[in-house]
């Protein structure tokens, strides 16, 4: 399976969104500056997951 492939297609029980940055990291952290946190992954860590975000 491709990375990109791998990337949109979490396994049950994963997180969608931390799925695609973690296989699709470049694509997804495009924007950000060198040593600069991901806003979205930051509020993962911090929050967790939202249900809605969890492949059933």
């Amino acid at each position: 399976m491709a990375a990109s492939e791998k990337a949109l297609n979490p396994p049950r029980g994963e997180c969608r969104q931390c799925w695609f940055h973690a296989y699709a990291s470049r694509e997804a952290h495009a924007s950000l500056g060198p040593r600069e946190d991901c806003p979205d992954c930051v509020a993962h860590m911090v929050h967790g997951h939202p249900d809605n975000l969890i492949v059933r």
